[in-house]
């Protein structure tokens, strides 16, 4: 089912939906904020509480942006990463700073176990939900001196209890939480749709194996 096939009954409940989840992001933990966008390709209600895979158009996305989107109740986190931050997954100085960052911890599909944890190194698709106690973390893409981390070279920063990864979802050492970022189950239906939901054919991974949530 496409994301964009939204029925004009199931609007009020999605609206319904995504404002409970919005109370209950705020009542996660002092300090806690707001995912960058809840995009409008969002399914509707019952699609998101059956499980149903979802789609999203690639070429909504624009270089550098992050999109949120819901399935099984989760936030799931797509981003098209830019050149230069692909380049920053792979440097040493980053990679000596990460507590697993050759994705070890079964955190991700065998088809995400490589340096940038995805199919495609360009769209990181992740589950925005802090490996620590469940907070929201915060997208922070770029190099910024006022982030609350010191030599921020950007990723995620989780509000909460200040723990860190990097634009692949790879935890910090010495942060509270202990494992990557969970990777989704999903595939590229063509060039320019995602699918969460489904693996790529061969694969049967599934979200709820992982070390943890």
């Amino acid at each position: 089912m496409s994301s964009h096939a939204i029925s004009p009954g199931a609007e009020p409940k999605r609206r319904d939906l995504l404002g409970l989840i919005a109370i209950a992001g705020t009542a996660i933990g002092a300090g806690a904020i707001a995912w960058p966008l809840i995009d409008s390709m969002n399914p509707s209600a019952d699609v998101i509480a059956a499980g149903a895979p979802i789609d999203i158009d690639l070429s909504k996305i624009a270089v550098g942006q992050q999109i949120v989107v819901l399935w099984r109740g989760a936030p799931m986190l797509i981003v098209n990463r830019t050149p230069a931050a692909l380049k920053t997954l792979q440097e040493p100085a980053l990679i000596k700073l990460l507590s697993d960052p050759g994705s070890t911890v079964h955190q991700q599909p065998p088809y995400a176990e490589n340096w940038h944890r995805s199919i495609r190194p360009e769209y990181a698709v992740l589950v925005g939900i802090c490996t620590h106690l469940g907070c929201l973390p915060a997208y922070m893409p770029a190099p910024d001196p006022s982030t609350p981390a010191p030599n921020w070279p950007g990723g995620y920063f989780c509000p909460c209890h200040g723990s860190k990864y990097d634009l692949a979802g790879r935890v910090y050492s010495g942060v509270p939480a202990p494992y990557n970022l969970p990777v989704p189950p999903y595939r590229f239906v063509d060039e320019k749709i995602l699918r969460i939901g489904e693996n790529p054919t061969g694969e049967t991974f599934e979200l709820t194996s992982v070390v943890q949530m």
